[in-house]
């Protein structure tokens, strides 16, 4: 069978998909944007990829404040749409295509191919409550952001009608959705690879010069981007009385400066710039931290994924905090590596997350909540064994690659490739 994949970061979500397919004998097709062409030909020398290269903005005033992202994603679409003629005036029509909607590639796929199923990936539905929106009350939402939202969930609104059938990783991730279109996806997570990703009671990261292995005294914290959305402000802010109150503790922080999901701070800088220059400033009620307390502090950037695994392996406790938004794939990997997660009581981390069973919970918002949880693990991490192990196995229970999620995958690719589509015009 011939399958495409679409994704302006390709592989993305899809890459153990991908390569099963190609495993299996499958020709696999993609399209993405130009600057992934090179990774995702590294990653799977077997598909044959169309890149594309989305068309300068109009001039920002040009365009009505709500409407720029959805300007956005229709020339993103515009763009797979001249890729999917290409490919079917070669007779390279696929079989099934696999697509992840959020930046607009997926909008015109049926009026190029109507009679071909169509999966699209749901990863989130924007809301002005339950959510991420207003779920912090130091960054609150305006109305014209709202509005915006609105907008752009209207992109959703058209991928969820225009599609076969959808997919979503979480419960919580789907529950997001229009009660309407809920039936219409799947329930089903892009797995880990638990074999690779495990425990090592051997491993050893080593940070300029200094080794750390598994106990000391270590507290990891790891994002994408470092950044409010995934409660870095919240984790700095607690830092100088976690320093101070466990002298020996070493503070491991993984991620860029980038922001991936939230707004850059106002002046421009990063978030760690500005949160450190706060800290070490300092408050009446905390006194900001010196040079030699900030020793203790490793902030490393992005590192490779086998450095990252070798962190989580090494840590005494990690710590997850996170808005109601997308889960990280992160989190499952410390847990897999058998980590004992400290992490915010928020969705969809309480559909992973039992407290005091696979992991412990705390207040999003509470630093002393946090600071008492994370003191219990370093005061006596033997007592917390059992909730490193059962970390693990929900992880290889729920979302192994090998076994549960990949043939999982497999299986519904085939069985939408089989569905008709009802016919429409084409172009």
């Amino acid at each position: 069978m011939r399958f495409l994949f679409i994704h302006q970061n390709l592989p993305g979500q899809f890459t153990h998909l991908i390569q099963a397919l190609l495993q299996a004998g499958h020709e696999v097709l993609g399209i993405c944007e130009r600057h992934t062409l090179a990774r995702c030909l590294q990653l799977h020398p077997g598909i044959r990829v169309m890149a594309y290269t989305v068309p300068p903005a109009p001039d920002r005033d040009k365009i009505h404040g709500y409407l720029r992202d959805v300007d956005a994603q229709v020339r993103r679409g515009q763009q797979v749409v001249r890729c999917l003629r290409e490919l079917k005036k070669n007779g390279l029509v696929p079989d099934l295509i696999v697509a992840h909607p959020g930046w607009g590639e997926s909008l015109f796929v049926w009026d190029v191919l109507p009679h071909v199923p169509l999966i699209n990936y749901f990863e989130f539905f924007f809301a002005n409550q339950g959510g991420d929106v207003n779920f912090d009350p130091e960054f609150p939402t305006s109305l014209d952001g709202l509005c915006r939202m609105t907008m752009r969930n209207s992109m959703h609104l058209s991928a969820l009608e225009n599609c076969t059938a959808g997919v979503s990783p979480t419960p919580w991730q789907r529950s997001r959705f229009p009660v309407a279109h809920q039936a219409k996806i799947t329930l089903l997570h892009e797995g880990v690879d638990t074999d690779a990703i495990r425990p090592d009671p051997n491993a050893c990261w080593t940070w300029q010069g200094r080794e750390y292995r598994k106990g000391q005294p270590i507290v990891t914290y790891v994002g994408r981007g470092l950044e409010p959305y995934r409660g870095f402000h919240i984790f700095m802010r607690m830092l100088p009385k976690l320093l101070r109150r466990h002298p020996d503790v070493r503070v491991i922080v993984v991620g860029g400066d980038d922001v991936s999901y939230g707004q850059r701070h106002a002046s421009g800088r990063s978030w760690r710039e500005v949160l450190l220059d706060e800290i070490r400033t300092g408050s009446p009620a905390t006194p900001g931290l010196t040079d030699a307390e900030l020793e203790r502090v490793h902030f490393t950037g992005k590192v490779p994924h086998k450095d990252l695994h070798a962190i989580f392996q090494v840590t005494t406790a990690h710590l997850y905090l996170t808005y109601p938004f997308v889960l990280s794939w992160s989190l499952l990997e410390a847990m897999s590596c058998g980590a004992l997660v400290v992490a915010s009581r928020t969705a969809p981390v309480e559909d992973v997350i039992v407290d005091g069973g696979n992991g412990l919970l705390v207040n999003f918002f509470d630093p002393e909540d946090i600071l008492a949880r994370l003191g219990q693990v370093l005061a006596d991490p033997a007592r917390f064994e059992a909730v490193r192990q059962a970390a693990r196995t929900s992880v290889v229970n729920r979302f192994d690659l090998k076994r549960v999620c990949l043939p999982a995958g497999v299986k519904f690719l085939m069985e939408t490739a089989g569905r008709s589509v009802a016919p429409a015009s084409s172009v």
